[in-house]
């Protein structure tokens, strides 16, 4: 019963990539030596499940249980605009509007750059505006 736990908790852990059911496999084969050593039934499932809350406590406190806080606005593996270019005509007191990949988009100026018509690299989307930088 142990190893088979251990092999659909493994098979979970592959689906889901969380590394929480690996913990729990942990426990598993924990168990199921406990029961190749010969202790009892109530032994297994309590080393079982101390193993496993132990192995769930590590990997809260590791690096890797940790979540990582991912700020959309600037990430380009979740925004693809980001690191694109557009060309903008005229700006009027740091915003503009520019054609970007068939439409018409709200642009503003990213922190310390100048106002000046030309191509500029997006870095940054906040909701339908683009942030932008001179891209020269």
């Amino acid at each position: 019963m142990w190893w088979i736990a251990v092999g659909a908790l493994l098979i979970g852990e592959l689906l889901t990539g969380t590394f929480y059911l690996l913990m729990v496999a942990c426990g598993c084969i924990a168990g199921g030596l406990v029961r190749v050593a010969g202790g009892s039934v109530e032994l297994q499932w309590a080393i079982a499940a101390l193993v496993a809350a132990l192995a769930v406590y590590l990997l809260q406190r590791s690096r890797r249980g940790r979540a990582v806080r991912v700020n959309p606005e600037h990430n380009p593996d979740i925004n693809l605009d980001i690191g694109a270019t557009l060309d903008v005509a005229g700006w009027r007191d740091g915003a503009a509007r520019a054609m970007y990949r068939g439409a018409e988009w709200d642009v503003e100026l990213a922190p310390g750059e100048s106002e000046h018509a030309g191509r500029f690299r997006i870095v940054a989307v906040r909701g339908s505006r683009l942030v932008v930088r001179d891209a020269t």
